[in-house]
């Protein structure tokens, strides 16, 4: 760092070295929320369909029919959303931003000439962005619980496709945020894939070992077709999201307190 001379002055705002320190993290924390936020207002971004799913899912590859039938379900719902005809942009979809699902679901809306949002991380084996996401809605997070914020608060629906680690983790963390009612509007969740996800996760062993309750398997639908999971999403989006007065753009859930929930 080169110190500043005689009669200057070191502006806080072009100090790297500080603004990258242990020091300065709350600013960081900070414009990992502000300029997200300043990007989706300018675009009129009012709500998300969040699409989850696996990074190794290849186009020809074995699971391949998972990259079509994502690429399909985004190309639909962005074509319905278009449709409404509001000025504000409605249940734009959102993915992690990467390859594989993330990718089939960006291009899926990019195929129905509509908007769509990636929220990148940067990890130390590069995740790229893909070449669909909408230039203005292209995020890279350093912080994972930012990103997680973003995908949480303006999601009126999630989609989640097979997937590994990162997807179990992000898929349990708003299964859970749904039970404990801590986002203050509903939250729709959709199972993609019956027969892999009955596999990888045994909710009914929760169930009986009494670690969740009987209707928590309620939190969730499951789905194995475009054709089925379009008709489920339309549903509950035209049934619980249409009909609310549109308030600020982007909607941002608060989070619940205890004493708001009722009994």
């Amino acid at each position: 760092m080169t110190l500043p001379g005689p009669g200057e002055a070191r502006e806080a705002l072009r100090d790297d070295p500080f603004l990258h320190s242990a020091d300065a993290r709350s600013l960081r924390l900070l414009a990992e929320y502000l300029e997200p936020l300043h990007h989706f207002r300018r675009e009129g971004i009012h709500d998300t369909v969040v699409f989850f799913g696996s990074a190794r899912v290849k186009e020809e590859g074995p699971l391949g029919r998972y990259y079509g039938e994502a690429r399909e379900l985004a190309r639909r719902i962005t074509e319905w959303s278009r449709s409404l005809g509001r000025a504000r942009q409605r249940f734009v979809v959102c993915s992690g931003g990467g390859p594989g699902i993330m990718e089939a679901a960006n291009r899926g809306a990019a195929d129905a000439g509509g908007k769509s949002i990636g929220l990148n991380i940067g990890l130390p084996r590069e995740q790229r962005p893909n070449g669909y996401i909408s230039p203005a809605l292209s995020f890279e997070f350093h912080y994972f619980f930012m990103r997680k914020f973003w995908f949480a608060h303006l999601a009126r629906a999630l989609v989640v496709f097979p997937g590994g680690l990162g997807t179990l983790n992000e898929m349990t963390e708003l299964l859970m945020l749904v039970q404990t009612r801590k986002l203050s509007r509903k939250v729709f969740i959709l199972l993609y894939g019956t027969g892999f996800w009955k596999e990888v996760l045994n909710l009914d062993a929760l169930v009986r070992q009494g670690m969740i309750s009987p209707e928590d398997l309620r939190l969730f639908e499951w789905a194995d077709t475009p054709d089925q999971a379009f008709e489920i999403l339309r549903t509950h989006l035209s049934t619980y999201c249409l009909a609310e007065q549109e308030g600020e753009t982007p909607a941002i859930a608060p989070s619940s307190h205890s004493s708001d929930r009722s009994p």
